[in-house]
């Protein structure tokens, strides 16, 4: 039983901490924006997320969880990698 309420509570952190995705303006968009191949350009992604209520719980998720491709926040791979550096 205490296995049970266990699983239930963790699903239930879980749906509260990622429920900002569903938020997210890019769920409403085209994502290959957001995932652009080398050397695309980043200026549409970036112009959704300038207006997103979400930004930084999306920014905070993509640095927490180490994501190494894509727009997340805002902030492109390069971008977030420095802004890692400025935080050591």
């Amino acid at each position: 039983m205490n296995e049970l309420l266990l699983v239930a509570s963790s699903d239930a952190v879980e749906e509260t901490v990622l429920s900002w995705q569903d938020r997210a303006l890019c769920a409403q968009t085209d994502p290959e924006a957001f995932f652009p191949e080398k050397g695309g350009s980043t200026r549409e992604a970036k112009r959704v997320c300038v207006g997103c209520d979400v930004r930084a719980e999306c920014l905070e998720y993509a640095l927490e969880h180490d994501e190494r491709f894509g727009i997340w926040g805002g902030l492109s791979e390069r971008e977030r990698r420095k802004l890692r550096r400025r935080a050591v």
